[in-house]
């Protein structure tokens, strides 16, 4: 318990600092926000012209589309908001030597390295892709019970711990590259690919973003919890934990191998 109050203090004056530091310039969280939504609104026309010609694609209906678009812009807007900054920022902590600053405190290295920076432009966005989720849940008629959002909570929750752990564990390649943040965002340039139906996807290219690197499902999964509440979405449920699971550790065993590595900045 003491280490879990000690935990939650430094990431108070985490919180404290980074919304101090938003506000401090109000102009550059207007632009972010509104760079934001206009890619969301760009995402919402795409669909909006697509099915100017069909009824639907791959067995999803329009709504259904936009149900998934909503999903995953809360996904990926709660990992901006908690982590990405970070993670991106991270190879240069490294690289400059920085880190030791983060090294010293009384808390998880790993941890003060992860939630240093809180990304407050992002909270709003993560309430818009919610009321898009809402709003195409009353077109579509359906009124999900409190088992259906729980089981959207898990896999909205699975969903982040995948995108934090592969990108982390990306960026921990920076102990061995002098520069990794071209693979960081090499990595995130992919997350975009969830917000299509996974049954687009084929081949080599589908066992890939859905076994390897499953970013497909991040967002896919949630949405048809949602859309289809009277499913079984167990195996899709055990698909998002084990990959969570997977790429958690794996994150973990590559950060504990470069801080053996790291040299500090004094070295």
């Amino acid at each position: 318990m003491s280490a879990l109050r000690r935990h939650l203090a430094v990431y108070r004056m985490f919180l404290r600092n980074s919304v101090i530091r938003d506000m401090s310039f109000k102009a550059n969280f207007l632009l972010w926000f509104l760079t934001d939504s206009l890619w969301f609104v760009g995402q919402l026309l795409f669909v909006e012209v697509m099915f100017a010609h069909t009824e639907s694609i791959v067995g999803w209906g329009k709504w259904e589309v936009v149900l998934l678009i909503g999903a995953h812009q809360m996904i990926s807007q709660l990992f901006q908001m908690l982590f990405y900054v970070n993670l991106t920022a991270f190879p240069e902590l490294v690289r400059t030597g920085r880190l030791d600053l983060l090294l010293l405190l009384p808390v998880d290295a790993q941890f003060s390295v992860s939630v240093q920076r809180f990304s407050l432009d992002c909270v709003v966005n993560t309430l818009v892709g919610a009321v898009i989720v809402a709003f195409s849940l009353a077109k579509l008629g359906i009124l999900p019970g409190p088992m259906s959002w729980a089981l959207f909570s898990v896999a909205t929750i699975l969903g982040v711990a995948i995108h934090y752990g592969v990108m982390f564990l990306l960026a921990c390649l920076c102990f061995w590259i002098v520069r990794a943040q071209g693979i960081v965002f090499g990595y995130y340039s992919l997350v975009s690919l969830s917000r299509y139906p996974e049954a687009v996807y084929r081949g080599v290219f589908r066992f890939v973003f859905l076994w390897v690197l499953p970013v497909i499902l991040v967002a896919n999964v949630p949405a048809r919890i949602l859309a289809h509440p009277e499913e079984s979405h167990v195996a899709g449920l055990a698909q998002l934990a084990l990959a969570a699971l997977i790429a958690l550790a794996g994150s973990r065993l590559v950060w504990l191998a470069g801080l053996r590595r790291y040299g500090s900045a004094s070295s």
